[in-house]
């Protein structure tokens, strides 16, 4: 007969090591920034190195505005008045006191625009980055086109002025960092999005450069309702989900262009104010998008400027620019588009 007997021994401890119990799962967060992989020493060391940088940037500024305050030293020129007629439920509408082609170009705008505004509202209802991605993607678009065609113009020799690319290229570079900062929060991640965003592009760039030949005027008031749309977007955000955002931090994209130690280009976009009136504040994600939108707010300006033939001046040129200036008077041979270069033709 068998019998269990039991060792004398004292069980011999295990020599595996307990499993620490896991760390609960992050929740998943609001708008939380795209997971970054563990950074090596010398890129945490320049990580934390552009972050001092930043600091130092900032406290700078806090203490340039306590002793000369920018609003005081140059005051904004008079046409950098807050952004007129734009809100967000404001909606677009030709001007009345234009002539009918114009309000024929304008309505043709409206139309396209808010069909493009029913395409995202049924795509991206509540995907708030992936829309602004693909709104930042097409935004881009115009100011690629418009440089296009005026290189053309310059190699016929129809164009001998550098103020309209100086600043539709400065618009560029501010539309690309607001494209990296949405990269960043996770508004590319599916390829989907990428896809339907540069593929509307590609289609947007060669209708814009055709309108551009055809009238200027028709492109930049297409270009202007696009920024205004973005405009609303923004503010919309904004003013929903405001505490949220001011609880997150600010992308690494925001950091090293508003606070960047070289602000020529930003103010370069900005035609309707002097250098130097505007410095942005990043404290966190509500301020980014905030920036965001007033950058929104001026380039719609600049666009409006630009529907009057001339009317455009780099902000960086307008002190050192004269009457006299043959630099800065619009020669009457020059032509606004390929229509117009033709009817001057047959009525010289």
């Amino acid at each position: 007969m068998a019998v269990a007997s039991a060792s004398p021994l004292p069980a011999a401890p295990s020599t595996k090591p307990a499993t620490a119990p896991s760390p609960p799962a992050p929740a998943s967060g609001f708008l939380a920034l795209r997971g970054a992989p563990r950074l090596r020493p010398a890129a945490a060391a320049a990580a934390a190195w552009r972050r001092l940088r930043v600091e130092a940037i900032r406290t700078q500024r806090e203490k340039q505005r306590t002793e000369v305050p920018v609003e005081e030293s140059a005051p904004v020129r008079e046409a950098a008045a807050p952004l007129d007629g734009v809100g967000a439920d404001d909606p677009m509408v030709p001007s009345s006191d234009e002539s009918w082609v114009v309000r024929l170009e304008q309505s043709f705008n409206i139309f396209a625009t808010e069909s493009m505004i029913m395409v995202l509202d049924g795509v991206y209802r509540d995907r708030n980055y992936a829309r602004f991605f693909v709104l930042e993607t097409i935004a881009r678009v115009p100011y690629f086109a418009f440089i296009s065609v005026l290189h053309m113009y310059e190699t016929f020799g129809w164009w001998r002025r550098a103020d309209y690319l100086k600043v539709h290229f400065a618009q560029s570079w501010n539309e690309f960092h607001h494209l990296l900062i949405m990269e960043e929060l996770g508004g590319d991640a599916l390829w989907i999005d990428r896809f339907l965003a540069r593929f509307m592009a590609f289609f947007y760039y060669f209708m814009t450069v055709a309108m551009y030949m055809v009238s200027p005027r028709m492109a930049y008031h297409f270009s202007e309702c696009v920024e205004r749309h973005a405009y609303s977007t923004y503010d919309k955000f904004l003013k929903l989900h405001e505490e949220k955002l001011k609880r997150l931090p600010a992308p690494e994209a925001a950091l090293n262009y508003y606070l960047n130690e070289d602000l020529y280009l930003f103010d370069e976009f900005q035609s309707a104010r002097i250098p130097c009136s505007r410095r942005p504040k990043i404290d966190n994600l509500y301020d980014v998008f905030v920036n965001i939108r007033d950058d929104e707010a001026e380039h719609c300006k600049t666009m409006k400027a630009c529907q009057t033939h001339g009317n455009l001046r780099s902000p960086h040129s307008v002190p050192n620019c004269l009457e006299a200036d043959s630099e800065c008077v619009i020669p009457e041979d020059e032509c606004e588009g390929i229509v117009d270069c033709v009817k001057k033709s047959l009525t010289k």
